[in-house]
């Protein structure tokens, strides 16, 4: 089957009813593979009321069990993370994996909250922190032995095996969508991901400001990866969908009425027509994201909607 464009999807994590079904994850992760999609991704939220589980080890345990895959997260919320710790966790994945890790980070704080009190930070100097630790993780990955002097950290000739096996270093990727969020992401990350919660119509006006922020900054767009997550809820019955993406938001984000704004469902024709949309405003990637029946959208998505785009 030929694939005209980089399509991931986003592997089970979120068990809403009844126990963890890791059958089903590996299942998943290998008819994946099979199918030819190019990445499995996971999110991360570390603290709440369902079952979610934590990306890095979840991936650590796929990359066990697939062979060219790439795996990535859409994204760790990074001022709840230690860097160092962090940059050794992504290295070591990157070396497990031979090379397919790929690390999406991103604030946090958009529809839950992102709780950082809990952690013994404060809100303030996040975006700081931010910045910090993004400049930390390349240094570890890429020199013998790093030196950095900021507001939050502060330390010299730190070294730090392995590092990844991708050189210079395993690709960044940033979400977000301030303003602020998209000129970060030009000046330190090697891509950006429009956020499943967010619409088509977002990422179409944010892609185009980033290419605007990477002319102004003389940074070949050749250099600069866009990728978009999509929910995804392929039905006839459209009420039907409709009812159950309101339901699955509503348990995810505590907010069912942001599910109808931002999914993209109904029938195959229908959703390819609007990811193809997608892809014509400049996603070079789409990361398909069901809701629910997992195992039927993975088939779907594979042999119905991604060879058409």
């Amino acid at each position: 089957m030929a694939i005209h464009l980089p399509c991931g999807i986003e592997l089970p994590q979120f068990f809403f009813d009844g126990p963890t079904d890791m059958e089903h994850v590996r299942k998943f992760a290998m008819r994946a593979e099979t199918l030819g999609f190019d990445s499995l991704w996971l999110q991360e939220r570390i603290i709440g009321d369902f079952t979610m589980l934590e990306p890095v080890t979840l991936l650590s345990y796929v990359a066990a069990i697939t062979a060219k895959i790439k795996l990535g997260t859409s994204v760790i919320l990074l001022p709840l993370r230690n860097p160092l710790q962090l940059a050794k966790a992504y290295s070591t994945l990157d070396v497990m994996s031979g090379g397919r890790a790929i690390m999406g980070v991103g604030l946090g704080g958009g529809h839950l909250g992102s709780h950082e009190d809990v952690f013994g930070y404060t809100r303030a100097g996040r975006v700081t922190r931010f910045s910090e630790a993004v400049q930390i993780i390349k240094l570890l990955w890429t020199e013998p032995r790093a030196s950095f002097h900021g507001r939050y950290w502060n330390f010299d000739n730190v070294a730090m095996e392995p590092k990844p096996v991708r050189k210079p270093h395993l690709p960044i990727i940033f979400g977000g969508h301030h303003e602020n969020a998209l000129r970060r992401a030009v000046k330190y990350a090697d891509g950006w991901m429009g956020a499943g919660s967010s619409s088509s119509a977002s990422f179409i006006r944010e892609s185009a400001r980033i290419h605007d922020l990477l002319a102004e900054a003389k940074r070949d767009p050749a250099t600069f990866h866009f990728a978009k997550r999509v929910y995804l809820a392929v039905d006839n019955d459209e009420a039907r969908a409709e009812r159950r993406i309101r339901e699955w938001f509503g348990g995810r984000y505590k907010n069912a009425e942001l599910g109808p704004k931002v999914s993209i469902w109904g029938s195959i024709a229908k959703c390819t027509e609007q990811i193809q949309a997608i892809v014509e405003a400049g996603a070079q990637q789409i990361v398909f994201n069901p809701m629910f029946d997992e195992a039927e959208h993975l088939e779907i998505c594979a042999k119905e909607i991604m060879s058409h785009l």
